[in-house]
């Protein structure tokens, strides 16, 4: 047998044995409560399984849905996260704009590959890693060093996408609170102008016009106007939007008119959009000093230069002749 593929199947081996140790010890201590869960989940699986998931018009589902059904079910049987760690999950799902069911499950299970394929390429060139790569429990730890990182990583993506997210919300913010301001001025109610702010932003930021969507529904359908608009702020989680949140909220609560509240608060968003702006500009010459001085300063000190060097390398080489 091949000695990385010998090497390959004993660390496979041994992360077999710490995932069983892992999955006794979730079993020892979830009590009750962990074999309640996993009843549950099994009941959920169950039911997905025999959900009808053709649409209308198809024969069978298409190859992203085969592929994202299996790894919600493989997520859903991962005993290695708790409650609570799945709810922060959730929250930050939301903030990134997967807002499906089993958006949890996927991402746990992509994690969970995620760790696997990386601890694979570690044993597979294990051997070659300094110091470490040949001793067996050297590449062994090492193995699990980088399952755990990359465990991680599928939650720095979804932190990143969730942190850019946000910024072409709070970008495009100060026109849908003049928007807004117009709708109010107009005579529209609050769920109305929500609504048609949403629709008016749909071509300029779709992240902000499927959050008011959201919104103008929960309001349309609930009613409770104060727990839509904190669900809200919770789901894009920008200080903006919670002063938004927090001036319509007393302004429904002790009975003052929104249109000048939202006007306030519009110029005041953009007046702080403007200075983003300025000190983004403002620190813009600073950072250009180290790429000019390393990548324009050498190409004009050659331009410049150049022929004057070239003209005394030839004149000292004819007097030396």
């Amino acid at each position: 047998m091949n000695p990385n593929v010998e090497t390959l199947v004993n660390l496979l081996m041994l992360l077999g044995l710490f995932a069983a140790l892992a999955l006794w010890w979730q079993h020892k201590h979830g009590g009750a409560r962990g074999r309640i869960a996993e009843r549950v989940r099994a009941a959920t699986a169950a039911h997905r399984l025999g959900a009808p998931s053709l649409t209308e018009g198809d024969e069978e589902p298409s190859l992203r849905s085969r592929v994202l059904g299996r790894l919600s079910r493989l997520g859903d049987k991962i005993p290695l996260f708790d409650a609570k760690y799945r709810l922060k999950l959730k929250t930050e799902m939301v903030r990134s704009g997967y807002r499906g069911t089993h958006a949890v499950s996927i991402l746990l299970a992509v994690k969970f590959c995620c760790g696997l394929a990386c601890a694979a390429l570690t044993v597979m060139f294990g051997a070659h890693i300094p110091m470490i790569g040949e001793y067996p429990a050297g590449r062994g730890i090492a193995m699990l060093m980088v399952f755990v990182v990359g465990m991680i990583l599928p939650e720095y993506v979804i932190a990143f996408q969730a942190g850019h997210r946000r910024k072409t919300m709070a970008a495009c913010l100060p026109d849908a609170l003049d928007l807004l301001v117009i709708c109010t001025n107009a005579g529209n109610s609050l769920g109305v102008s929500i609504r048609r702010v949403a629709d008016e932003m749909k071509t300029i930021c779709p992240p902000l016009s499927d959050e008011f969507a959201l919104t103008a529904d929960e309001l349309k359908l609930s009613g409770d106007s104060t727990r839509a608009l904190n669900n809200l702020a919770e789901r894009i989680d920008l200080p903006s939007i919670r002063a938004l949140i927090s001036t319509l909220t007393q302004s429904m609560r002790y009975g003052t008119p929104i249109t000048q509240a939202l006007r306030t608060l519009s110029r005041t968003e953009r007046v702080a959009h403007i200075v983003s702006l300025e000190e983004k500009a403002a620190k813009l010459a600073p950072k250009m000093v180290v790429p000019m001085m390393l990548f324009i300063l050498p190409a004009i000190i050659a331009v410049a230069a150049g022929p004057a060097v070239i003209q005394l390398l030839a004149f000292i080489a004819g007097n030396s002749k």
